[in-house]
């Protein structure tokens, strides 16, 4: 596949496992740039060895991490992967036919399907999971992030189209791991719903459990994947629960805020 003059840029800490072949699955991107925050084991040296430009930049959160990556690219055109997302063969034929076109038109950004690699297997029914649309190829003048800590979207106001192929999302390849980053997640919303002042609304606490489990096992056709989608499900659930009492603690006790991100960052959780 020939070059073109597109950025591929990806967050990093810690991602010796994933990083090489997140970046080697884009062989067509003339730029290949990687914003690490300072990790610990060999990924600075693997993402530079497979092409890359590594650049350090302290942690930020996810949205003003990945604004200040597209400050670092090169090309007007960027295509944002995760470490532990890589492109599929199938999508890299659909981006060598459709992308000369893309860039030259006035497009804002592409819609990109993800497809959700879980427990060692494909999720086959779970519809987050099969082929979810995100948006991760966009022109750097008509696309911004949101300047959230987590669960950041690509905000843009024209035009854009979406890919049929689908890119590959190894996510969490252990439960421990699944687990720290629900954690973490969990903890950088509910500073940003605590900046923002989001109202406490405690009578929702004992009708979010279910509520989010029927929907995610039963509406979004986990229990179609088994043991592994109850799995799923209830990992949602129990998440939508932990971040409003979490949120709740953090109202209630103020100084908890300090403590748990002390603690976080003793177990190499927050960054």
């Amino acid at each position: 596949m020939p070059t073109l003059p597109i950025t591929l840029v990806v967050i990093t800490y810690n991602e010796a496992n994933n990083i090489a072949r997140c970046l080697d699955s884009v062989p067509f991107a003339a730029e290949k740039v990687v914003i690490d925050s300072g990790s610990t084991d060999d990924t600075v040296a693997i993402a530079q060895a497979h092409g890359a430009r590594v650049v350090h930049q302290d942690w930020l959160g996810f949205g003003p991490q990945r604004n200040f990556a597209t400050t670092q690219c090169s090309h007007e055109w960027i295509l944002a992967l995760d470490a532990d997302e890589y492109l599929s063969p199938a999508l890299c034929a659909e981006l060598e036919q459709c992308l000369p076109e893309l860039m030259a038109s006035k497009i804002c950004a592409a819609y990109l399907r993800r497809a959700t690699i879980f427990m060692g297997a494909p999720m086959r029914w779970y519809l987050p999971a099969m082929g979810e649309k995100m948006a991760r190829l966009f022109h750097r003048e008509r696309a911004r992030w949101a300047d959230v800590r987590v669960h950041e979207s690509l905000r843009f106001n024209g035009p854009s189209v979406t890919l049929k192929a689908s890119f590959n999302h190894e996510n969490n390849p252990s439960l421990p791991e699944k687990q720290v980053k629900v954690l973490r997640y969990a903890e950088l919303k509910c500073r940003d719903w605590l900046e923002k002042n989001k109202p406490l609304r405690l009578w929702e606490m004992p009708f979010v459990y279910p509520v989010t489990f029927i929907k995610d096992y039963i509406l979004r056709l986990a229990c179609l994947d088994g043991w592994r989608g109850f799995v799923v499900a209830e990992t949602a659930a129990s998440y939508a629960v932990y971040k409003r009492m979490r949120y709740y603690e953090m109202k209630c006790n103020p100084g908890s805020v300090e403590n748990a991100a002390a603690a976080l960052t003793r177990h190499g959780i927050d960054r």
